[in-house]
């Protein structure tokens, strides 16, 4: 198992390592598997790919990220400019249904709400805007109904699961209860659990998704 310090400069390694990131002061600290990222970044996008990377690294169970956003000067926009460069960006996604998706902005930090009928399209709706300049902050408030009625099996959820040659479904369990599903289990990395979310989002008739798997990359050898 690693120890503290190990994970530490995997983590730092694991950031130096993105191309967006090699100029970045990120601080980085680690204990029994929890990272703690620090440090000031010029962009939004870099905030989330030093959270990404960390997320990546074996071992990683859960990640505190307390990167602030600043701008130089000459990147400062007004929340009405930025405002309008959201509502561009949602509009020229072919993802995010038109007049849907309802933008406030403060301070720079952007909410999204809405309903939409897909998670994939919340998502496409929080990617749209993620790079664009000046924003610090990302909070994706939209709620997912959709339009079908079909019965959610848990069958179907638990074979979409076991497809998926990206994740280990042998300790992941799925309960159905009315358009929601809950995942719980151990998982060997934060990539296979938010990859079990997505394969879960995209049952038909979904709502909501509950992601309790715990990371855990030496739970499988725990009884060797």
């Amino acid at each position: 198992m690693k120890n503290n310090s190990e994970l530490q400069t995997d983590v730092q390694n694991a950031i130096k390592w993105e191309p967006l990131l090699n100029a970045a002061e990120i601080g980085v600290t680690a204990k029994d598997g929890v990272v703690s990222l620090t440090g000031v970044v010029d962009s939004y996008a870099k905030k989330l790919e030093a959270e990404n990377a960390a997320k990546k690294v074996i071992g990683v169970k859960a990640v505190v990220e307390k990167i602030e956003v600043k701008f130089p000067n000459s990147w400062t926009k007004t929340n009405a400019e930025i405002a309008n460069e959201v509502l561009s960006a949602l509009k020229s996604n072919w993802s995010v249904p038109n007049d849907k998706v309802t933008v406030k902005v403060e301070n720079g930090w952007i909410t999204l709400e809405g309903e939409l009928t897909w998670n994939y399209q919340k998502e496409a709706a929080k990617n749209a805007v993620n790079f664009l300049t000046g924003v610090r902050g990302v909070t994706n408030n939209i709620t997912i109904k959709s339009e079908t009625n079909d019965t959610i099996e848990q069958l179907d959820v638990e074979k979409a699961l076991a497809r998926s040659w990206s994740i280990d479904d042998s300790d992941i369990h799925a309960k159905v209860s009315g358009k929601k599903v809950t995942l719980t289990g151990n998982v060997r990395s934060w990539y296979q659990k938010d990859e079990a979310g997505r394969i879960a989002w995209k049952t038909p008739g979904i709502w909501e998704v509950e992601n309790d798997l715990s990371v855990d990359y030496y739970h499988e050898y725990a009884n060797y």
